[in-house]
């Protein structure tokens, strides 16, 4: 028996497939924005912390590297459920995918601003420059500059990553895309026109970013761009 494909009745479900794109949308720009002010700070704090700080932030990294993002979804929604706390899906799957795109941004940082020559930074400190304006303006603007081009690709993985939040009934893209298929059992008509739409939104989320980049970066504008 051949299988008939027929993409006709998704004309119907574009509301509910409009719905879960601007969801997955939402999520991962709050995503990206926490998740880069929690990994500018662990990369500071790795390089500048005291030890104990030090310490303490390298075994979030490490932990948080080390273990598959859907386990951390299922530890942060389940094991704060357990204990007490029924936090709202949409904020569970910001806050897991926040403290996961934070360790692996703060390593891409940390290895921006370790390529910032220490002549620089002495240089600044002569010129009498607070440690906070040091790090603020010598150190971490052109270390940010350097790796945003990886940056930039990790914010596209954590919004394809989004896609693990259905686990947790996230009605985001793929979660859409779930309920479509049980309702139709037309699996490869959903699942394909659910991929060509993390293919649009990859380049659309890379446009903004490099855009972003433009704007944040006078000196990319006059020698052209890097993301």
């Amino acid at each position: 028996m051949l299988y008939q494909f027929d993409f006709g009745f998704l004309a119907e479900k574009w509301p509910l497939l409009v719905k879960g794109l601007l969801l997955t949308l939402a999520m991962s720009g709050l995503s990206t924005v926490f998740g880069f002010l929690l990994g500018t700070g662990c990369a500071v704090s790795m390089r500048y912390g005291s030890r104990a700080l030090r310490l303490a932030t390298r075994c979030y990294v490490e932990v948080v590297r080390n273990t598959p993002l859907l386990v951390q979804i299922f530890l942060i929604y389940f094991g704060l459920a357990s204990i007490g706390f029924r936090v709202p899906v949409f904020a569970t799957a910001v806050f897991s995918l926040s403290v996961n795109i934070g360790a692996y941004s703060s390593e891409i940082i940390r290895a921006g601003i370790e390529s910032i020559a220490p002549a620089q930074i002495e240089a600044a400190e002569c010129l009498g420059l607070s440690r906070g304006q040091v790090i603020l303006h010598v150190v971490l603007q052109p270390a940010i500059e350097r790796v945003y081009p990886s940056l930039t690709s990790q914010f596209v993985l954590l919004m394809l990553g989004s896609s693990l939040t259905s686990q947790i009934s996230a009605e985001e893209l793929t979660g859409v895309g779930n309920l479509i298929q049980s309702e139709t059992f037309r699996s490869f008509e959903v699942y394909a026109v659910i991929g060509i739409c993390y293919i649009a939104l990859s380049l659309v989320v890379r446009s903004l970013l490099k855009g972003f980049g433009l704007l944040a970066f006078p000196r990319w504008r006059r020698l052209g761009s890097r993301a």
